[in-house]
């Protein structure tokens, strides 16, 4: 007896799920202070992704069948790894290509 397809929208709904726990926890067990909006973002994205299965309502802002946007996935990221004690990317310039770094 072969098994059916796995539904790939339960799928996304469960990974958002345990990656909003684990950044939660995370910080928790880091001691980790988050600000009252990363705290807020964690619930209600949680939240709605209970209720909906997703937590975004347009349908542009994310892939088909994915339960988080592209941007909150980035934010959920930046939780994470603040949780982790990994500091944040700073915005620094590149060199153009074709320049070298020495001077001339």
């Amino acid at each position: 007896m072969k098994r059916a397809p796995p539904d790939r929208r339960a799928q996304a709904k469960r990974a958002a799920l345990n990656a909003l726990r684990r950044a939660k926890r995370a910080a928790d067990k880091a001691g980790v202070n988050l600000s009252e909006w990363e705290g807020e973002f964690l619930g209600s994205v949680a939240e709605r992704v209970l209720t909906y299965g997703r937590a975004f309502g347009d349908p542009e802002k994310g892939a088909p069948g994915a339960a988080l946007s592209a941007r909150q996935g980035v934010k959920l990221k930046e939780i994470a790894s603040k949780a982790a004690g990994k500091p944040r990317p700073s915005f620094s310039r590149r060199t153009p290509l074709g320049k070298s770094k020495e001077p001339d």
